[in-house]
């Protein structure tokens, strides 16, 4: 009997140490209360992986030794240049900041030039830990200018979220039981929709006008083995160089994207074209000229309405995904 009840007092002497440790752990911490307001987001770099975003940043808190004029650190970005700050300190620390940062991101281009785009950007103290330090999220008001337009771009959301951050090492700190920290963070994440369609018949149009060239086959006579094999070789030339030169402006990808779907699409139904014309030379060559008159009209109807099928589904779940 004094065996359990000795465990009983134990258990609870245990949680109410528990529960003061946890009360004097909060206790240590300052809420950072944060605020954010966007200017401008441009020089949208695709081949580069960056964009460049200015904003007015302000902190308000109570515990000096935090320093963010010094201690900001925004991960992702490449520079961050500091035009402007103010710091109050009549009543607690009030810190207002105007920053240009370049961040760096990896954007997904599966659906290029239909893609949905989200921005990320975030923002720690570099000297001290969720253990010290909580971001906490000034909602007064707007985040962004409503009045600022990104070239081929418009705003769909602006979403703003405090949390923590895992980094899965100690940075040498040997009292820690598991080698990782956490650091408060605020974050920011704004997804941009592309206005694609002028921007996709300016990098389609060349590639539409090489298959509509090579079409053209099916109504040069049977018997013009030269003009129609010179066409469709040609047409399938300036269908590669048209995807070489959009390559060029887009990241590396290792996956299959809509650029590589449209112009494999376009090289093979080329490729179709020359082999109806082969077929119908050979026709021309067993004197069935009719036959091979036939034929191409019969081929010139199948492969354009396949082909332009193919491209509206293509775009389409392009579109919807």
């Amino acid at each position: 009997m004094k065996n359990k009840l000795l465990l009983i007092g134990l258990s609870i002497a245990n949680l109410v140490f528990c529960h003061f440790t946890s009360f004097a752990d909060d206790a240590k911490k300052d809420t950072v209360f944060t605020g954010i307001y966007v200017t401008s987001i441009h020089g949208i770099d695709f081949k580069q992986k960056e964009y460049t975003i200015d904003f007015w940043l302000w902190l308000k808190y109570k515990n000096k030794d935090f320093d963010f004029v010094q201690n900001l650190e925004i991960p992702q970005a490449k520079t961050v240049t500091k035009s402007y700050s103010t710091v109050d300190t009549s009543n607690g620390v009030y810190l207002l900041m105007k920053l240009q940062c370049v961040m760096k991101d990896s954007w997904k281009i599966s659906n290029f030039p239909f893609d949905r785009q989200k921005l990320r950007l975030s923002i720690e103290n570099s000297q001290f830990d969720s253990r010290s330090l909580l971001f906490a999220i000034d909602t007064l008001g707007q985040h962004f200018d409503p009045r600022f337009t990104i070239s081929g771009w418009k705003v769909d959301s602006f979403n703003i979220t405090a949390g923590t951050k895992i980094y899965e090492t100690g940075f040498g700190d040997e009292s820690l039981t598991k080698p990782h920290t956490e650091y408060s963070a605020f974050k920011v994440g704004i997804v941009l929709d592309r206005d694609a369609m002028g921007l996709f018949m300016k990098i389609f149009l060349g590639m539409y006008v090489a298959f509509l060239i090579a079409f053209v086959c099916f109504y040069i006579h049977a018997d013009g083995i030269d003009s129609r094999f010179g066409l469709s070789v040609g047409s399938l030339f300036a269908v590669i160089g048209n995807k070489y030169i959009i390559d060029s402006s887009l990241p590396e990808s290792t996956s299959f994207t809509l650029v590589d779907t449209l112009h494999g699409l376009t090289l093979l139904f080329i490729f179709a074209v020359i082999t109806s014309t082969a077929y119908a030379l050979k026709l021309v060559k067993e004197n069935r000229l009719a036959a091979a008159n036939k034929f191409d009209k019969k081929m010139a109807l199948l492969l354009l309405v396949i082909y332009v099928g193919l491209n509206f589904y293509f775009i389409w779940q392009a579109n919807i995904s």
